[in-house]
């Protein structure tokens, strides 16, 4: 059993000036996008194991290998993330199926030597539905430099019957990024009583 994969998808953004300032160096955010035939879609399945395992290292492995190169290799990834838009026939569950699973992250980690969670969209939607992916820092997670966006969309995709999965990863942080980190608020905030530490 192996995916009916229609299509894949690259996207590569490239910041050399941010707020009216030369970016030094510049950030590089890129993407790619499995498009698939869903193999659940238009019926209620019980157990979805049987094509997870099947489908989902086959994706990863294959997705990271076009990633990778986008990027100068994976030591030059600093932020990563996930995302699944689910065609109108599917449920968003089968989105969820294929990406939140180790079978499917665990290369995009290996790749980019971290253990940390990968953060993620998922929703239902149709031809042009904007792909909109949360990252962040591979192995700091509350390092707000590198709270970034990646976002783009495919004209075609997803049909109705289709998945479409994507991950991405940036070179670095936000150009000029200075409004400090959640560690630094903790420190700080931590003399304070008068303000919860472990929020924001």
């Amino acid at each position: 059993m192996t995916p009916e994969i229609r299509k894949y998808v690259t996207f590569i953004e490239d910041t050399l000036i941010e707020g009216h300032k030369p970016a030094n160096p510049p950030l590089r955010m890129a993407a790619i996008a499995a498009v698939l035939k869903n193999p659940w879609s238009g019926r209620f399945v019980e157990d979805l194991r049987p094509e997870i395992h099947a489908f989902a290292p086959i994706l990863g492995q294959e997705m990271v290998t076009r990633l990778m190169p986008l990027v100068g290799g994976g030591d030059r990834v600093q932020a990563f993330g996930k995302s699944a838009i689910v065609g109108v026939n599917g449920e968003i569950e089968h989105g969820s199926a294929l990406i939140h699973t180790l079978r499917f992250g665990n290369f995009l980690r290996d790749a980019v030597q971290s253990s940390e969670f990968i953060p993620f969209s998922n929703k239902r939607g149709g031809p042009g539905n904007s792909i909109t992916m949360p990252l962040k820092h591979i192995t700091q997670g509350g390092t707000r430099s590198h709270f970034l966006t990646v976002e783009f969309n495919i004209p075609d995709a997803p049909g109705p019957d289709e998945v479409l999965i994507a991950i991405g990863v940036a070179t670095g942080g936000r150009p000029h990024h200075r409004i400090g980190d959640r560690y630094q608020d903790m420190e700080e905030l931590g003399h304070d009583q008068t303000v919860r530490p472990d929020k924001g």
